[in-house]
């Protein structure tokens, strides 16, 4: 009896402690992998692109990591492209303010945006819907798998929702509810305080699409112009980003998407995007 009285410390003092040494890093780990796979990372950039940390602006690099309820804040010559751990990715353009996963409750709360405009590719899982929210401070926007944009237009929040591929259901965030509208590819919706839920427009001739495209397109080629800029050096590419021009919204990210650096003069923002035509 005292022989084994002995050896059990032995056999389950020491070997507790290191299972409980064990269960500590686990826990450490696992808190680590869930805050990285929660977080979204900076695939392209260009211009004055910063997070807002404690009320204080910290400047954004490539490869740079946005932690949720971090905000996203673009200058006039601003642009991000990000993309979180499921392939999804968000572009957001000059002159916008975007909180990143405010609802920490929910990562499928993906953005709430408050200014400015963004471009959203939800990345099937699987082939299978992959359920994601947007919202802004009028509309709630529920998406699967989709391509489309969000754009607020003014003080009173209006917001245009239109759909590149996919589906998307929108619902007013301050009014009573009801049934969402549903919007299919060329189609778009404004989204008014004070006001009901009006019609889906059809985006006929695609006049809508083809303006915001030209507006996006406009800034993938200040991206590129700058990238290309050589240093005193005689260098090119400072940033050093991937893929081609137009294609900022998919994974591989803008060609040569750099921060602008070096010392180089950047071109000239290009203007926001026209306001689409009057909705019915």
């Amino acid at each position: 009896m005292s022989r084994r009285g002995k050896s059990a410390p032995g056999r389950y003092g020491i070997g507790g402690k290191w299972l409980a040494t064990a269960i500590v890093l686990g826990v450490c780990a696992t808190a680590a992998h869930a805050q990285e796979s929660a977080a979204a990372t900076v695939i392209t950039l260009n211009g004055q692109v910063s997070v807002l940390r404690d009320n204080s602006p910290w400047a954004l690099n490539l490869g740079n990591s946005v932690q949720p309820r971090q905000i996203i804040v673009t200058g006039v010559d601003g642009y991000a492209l990000l993309r979180v751990s499921d392939g999804s990715t968000f572009e957001v353009f000059p002159n916008s303010r975007v909180v990143f996963r405010d609802n920490p409750g929910n990562w499928k709360d993906l953005l709430e945006v408050f200014l400015g405009r963004v471009k959203i590719q939800i990345e099937k899982i699987g082939g299978q819907p992959n359920y994601n929210k947007v919202r802004t401070p009028t509309a709630v926007i529920s998406v699967r798998g989709t391509v489309f944009d969000v754009t607020i237009e003014d003080e009173d929040a209006t917001t245009v929702v239109m759909v590149d591929e996919g589906q998307v259901a929108v619902q007013h965030a301050l009014l009573p509810r009801g049934d969402p509208k549903i919007l299919n590819p060329g189609e778009w919706i404004r989204v008014y305080k004070n006001q009901p839920l009006s019609a889906k427009v059809i985006d006929r001739g695609g006049v809508l699409r083809g303006a915001m495209r030209a507006a996006a397109d406009a800034v993938y080629e200040v991206i590129y112009r700058t990238s290309r800029v050589p240093t005193s050096s005689g260098g090119g590419n400072p940033g050093g980003g991937t893929g081609g021009v137009g294609d900022c919204g998919k994974p591989g990210g803008c060609k040569g998407g750099g921060s602008g650096g070096g010392g180089n003069t950047t071109p000239a923002p290009p203007p926001p995007p026209p306001p689409p035509p009057s909705g019915h």
